[in-house]
C-alpha cells in the first residue's frame, strides 16, 4: 500500500492547529484550546458526567479521529472527513463568534485550521480524483 506522506502532514496541521484556538470571554476570562483540553481530561478522571457535552465531545473525537489517521499508511477519507467536522464545528462557531464581536484574537487563531480544513478537503477531493 501506498503511503500518503501529505495527507498525514496536513492531518497533523489540523490537529497542531486546533490547539491554538482562542476563546476569551468577560474582561478577565481567555484561554487556548489546548489549555481547555488539559482542564477537561482532568476534570474527565474525576467526574466523567461534568465533560458530557456536544461542544466538549465532538472536538476531542475529531482530534482522536485526526491523531488515528496519522498511525495509517495511507489516512483514511472518512476519519480525516469526520475528524474535520468535529473540530471544525467547535472552530468555525469560534471563528463566527470572532466575527461577531470583532474580536481580532479569536478570528486569527482560528483562520489558520480553517484554511488547512479546506485545504485538506480539496487535496482529498483531487485524490478521489485520480
Amino acid at each position: 500500500m501506498k503511503k500518503d506522506v501529505k495527507g498525514k502532514i496536513l492531518n497533523l496541521l489540523l490537529v497542531l492547529t486546533s490547539f491554538v484556538g482562542y476563546l476569551e470571554w468577560g474582561k478577565e476570562n481567555h484561554l487556548f484550546l489546548f489549555q481547555a483540553e488539559v482542564e477537561i481530561v482532568s476534570k474527565f478522571i474525576n467526574n466523567p458526567l461534568s465533560v458530557i457535552h456536544p461542544f466538549i465531545l465532538l472536538p476531542f473525537l475529531g482530534q482522536l479521529l485526526l491523531i488515528v489517521t496519522l498511525f495509517q499508511a495511507k489516512p483514511n477519507k472518512t476519519l480525516t472527513y469526520f475528524g474535520i467536522s468535529g473540530l471544525g464545528l467547535l472552530l468555525g462557531f469560534m471563528f463566527i463568534v470572532g466575527m461577531l464581536s470583532l474580536n481580532y484574537k479569536i478570528i486569527v487563531s482560528t483562520i489558520p485550521f480553517l484554511f488547512l480544513a479546506i485545504l485538506t478537503i480539496k487535496y482529498r477531493q483531487d485524490l478521489s480524483r485520480q
